[in-house]
C-alpha cells in the first residue's frame, strides 16, 4: 500500500497522555489517535494480527510476548496500566483473575457447637458493627448477600464468613445472572435487610461459601431488625441448595496448588473464551518491541513486511524503479508500504524506523548505478546492498527468521 493513502501522520513528540511507552510509540507512529482509536496504518496492523491468530498454532511465542496463562485458558499480559486485576503464585504459576481465583482457604479452630441463641444488637446492619458491638473477631460471623435471579425472579439468599467478600463472578456462575434483591423481595421472602440468614427462609435458592461449612457457632441474622442470633450451625439449623467456593481471593492468600502466598498483578487481557483481543495485542506488541527511534515488530505483527522507500536522483529515476521494485515484490506475496511522499531522507528515515516494518528498502542513486538498492533489517545496526532482481528471495529468507 501506499504512504499517501493510509494518511499516515507520525510525530516527533510523545503526547501528553501517554500512559506507557508502548502507548506513546503507537501514537507517534501513526497506529493510533491520541484518543486510542486505531487509524488506516493501525487497522492494517489488526488485520495482519487477527489473520496470524487464525493461521497460528502458538501466536504469542511468534509474536515474542511473556503471557501469563491463567487455568481458565486466558491469556494475559502483564503490565502496570492493566485494567484487570489478577493474581499470581510466584512458585508453581498458577494465575487467575482476582475475581475468580481459587485459594486455599484457613477453616476455623474446632469447637463443639452451642446451642442457638437470640440476642438484642441494635444498630448493628453491618459486619464491623456486629463484631465491635459483641466483641467477636468478624470470622465468627455469617454474612448475608440478598439477590434475585434474573431468568425467574428466584430469590437467591448468599451466606459468606463474615471477614470475606463474595465473589459475584464466582455467585453469577454458579446461578446464572443476577440483580440486587429489593427491599420488597427482601421481606416477602422473610428476611431482613442488615439482621437477614438463611434460617426459617422458604422458596429461596440458598447458596453458601464452603467455608461456612466448616466453620461452628457464627453469628447470623435473626431475620428480625434489631436481632441476631449467636452460634448458629450449618447442617443443623439451615442447609443450602448450592455449596462452593464463592468468596474473593486476596495477594497473601495461599496458593490453591502449593501453599505459597499469592502476589497482585495489574494486566489486560490478549485472550478469552471470546477469542483474541487484537488491539490489546497491538499495545502489547508495542511495549516489548521498541527501541529509541520507534517501534520494531515482530513479523507476525507487522501491518508490512517491508517499508520501501526512494531518494531522488539526478541522473537516475529512483522513484520509477522503487515503483517497479513495490510492484514485483507485491507479486511475490511480500507486504510493502510504499512510501511515496516528496519528503526529505531525514524525515523518511526516521519514519520507517518509527513505524517499524520488520525490512527497509532504500532505492538510491548512488547505488542504482551499481545495480544495487539497499536493504536493512530494522532491528539490525547493519544494511547491506542487494540486486532488485534477488530482493524478493533475500526478503523471504529474512522474513522466516526474523522475530
Amino acid at each position: 500500500m501506499r504512504y499517501r493513502d493510509l494518511k499516515i501522520e507520525t510525530q516527533r513528540q510523545a503526547p501528553a497522555n501517554a500512559r506507557t511507552e508502548g502507548f506513546a510509540f503507537l501514537v507517534r507512529a501513526g497506529y493510533i489517535t491520541r484518543e486510542g482509536d486505531p487509524s488506516l496504518l493501525g487497522e492494517q496492523a489488526l488485520a495482519r494480527l487477527n489473520e496470524s491468530a487464525k493461521n497460528s498454532t502458538d501466536l504469542f511465542t511468534e509474536l515474542g510476548l511473556p503471557v501469563i496463562q491463567s487455568e481458565a485458558d486466558e491469556i494475559f499480559f502483564s503490565i502496570p496500566t492493566g485494567s484487570v486485576e489478577i493474581l499470581l503464585c510466584p512458585s508453581c504459576g498458577y494465575s487467575a483473575r482476582r475475581e475468580t481465583a481459587k485459594f486455599k482457604k484457613q477453616a476455623l479452630p474446632t469447637e463443639p457447637a452451642l446451642p442457638m441463641e437470640k440476642v438484642l444488637t441494635p444498630e448493628c446492619h453491618t459486619i464491623e458493627a456486629l463484631a465491635n458491638y459483641l466483641n467477636i473477631p468478624k470470622e465468627k460471623t455469617a454474612k448475608a448477600l440478598m439477590y434475585t435471579r434474573i431468568s425467574d425472579g428466584k430469590f437467591v439468599f448468599v451466606a459468606v464468613r463474615g471477614d470475606m467478600q463474595l465473589s459475584e463472578a464466582k455467585l453469577k456462575k454458579l446461578v446464572g445472572e443476577v440483580r440486587l434483591a429489593t427491599e420488597e423481595e427482601i421481606v416477602i421472602s422473610g428476611a431482613a435487610a442488615g439482621y437477614a440468614s438463611p434460617i426459617g427462609l422458604e422458596n429461596t435458592l440458598i447458596v453458601v461459601d464452603d467455608l461456612i461449612t466448616q466453620s461452628v457457632n457464627l453469628v447470623a441474622g435473626a431475620n428480625e431488625a434489631g436481632y441476631h442470633l449467636k452460634n448458629t450451625n450449618y447442617g443443623r439449623d439451615y442447609k443450602a441448595k448450592v455449596t462452593a467456593d464463592l468468596v474473593m481471593a486476596n495477594a497473601g492468600n495461599a496458593c490453591i496448588n502449593c501453599g505459597t502466598e499469592l502476589i497482585e498483578n495489574q494486566a489486560e487481557i490478549l485472550k478469552d473464551d471470546s477469542g483474541f483481543w487484537l488491539e490489546d495485542i497491538l499495545d502489547a506488541m508495542a511495549e516489548v518491541h521498541h527501541d529509541d527511534k520507534g517501534l520494531t515488530l515482530p513479523v507476525s505483527g507487522a501491518p508490512f513486511d517491508v517499508y520501501l522507500m526512494q531518494l531522488p536522483g539526478k541522473q537516475v529515476d529512483t522513484q520509477g524503479k522503487a515503483e517497479e521494485i513495490y510492484t514485483n515484490l507485491q507479486g511475490t506475496g511480500i507486504r510493502v508500504l510504499i512510501d511515496d511522499r516528496a519528503e526529505r531522507a531525514g524525515v523518511k528515515f526516521n519514519d520507517a524506523d518509527l513505524i517499524g516494518c520488520p525490512i527497509r528498502i532504500t532505492v538510491g542513486e548512488k547505488n542504482l548505478k551499481e545495480g544495487m538498492v539497499e536493504l536493512k533489517p530494522r532491528k539490525s545496526t547493519e544494511n547491506k546492498l542487494v540486486q532488485p532482481a534477488e530482493l524478493a528471495h533475500t526478503i523471504q529468507s529474512l522474513l522466516k527468521t526474523t522475530k
